[in-house]
This record gives structure tokens, C-alpha cells and sequence, in this order.
């Protein structure tokens, strides 16, 4: 599983770089989301990789949040 942290604004980049964000569940600064690492999870990180903080969990913590 991926933690997925939105650590800054994507207010200023690409349209296709907020959509992105948008479509990984990130709407607010420092919301975080639970993600299974799939290559197209890790395709849309790889886009905003600026933007955000990626963390691999176990599935057990994924869980309990």
C-alpha cells in the first residue's frame, strides 16, 4: 500500500498536474490517502512528485486509518 500526502498546492502548475491530484483523492494540503501500488497509482505520482509525499505502508496500517 502507498501513503499519499499532498504536501503542497498544485494552485500554479498544469491543469493535467491538478486534475491528477484531484483523481488520486487529494483535496486539501497535508490530507493524506491509502492507495494500492498498482503502476497506474504510480504513473499519477510520478506526474506530481512535486507535489506530494509518498510512503509505503503494510496493508494492516493502511486499515486501521
Amino acid at each position: 500500500m502507498l501513503k499519499i500526502t499532498l504536501k503542497r498546492s498544485p494552485i500554479g502548475y498544469e491543469e493535467s498536474q491538478k486534475r491528477t491530484v484531484r483523481a488520486l483523492g487529494l483535496r486539501k494540503l497535508n490530507q493524506t490517502v491509502y492507495h494500492r501500488d498498482e503502476p497506474n497509482i504510480r504513473g499519477m505520482i510520478a506526474k506530481v512528485a512535486h507535489l506530494v509525499q509518498v510512503e509505503t505502508v503494510a496493508e494492516e496500517e493502511a486499515s486501521k486509518k
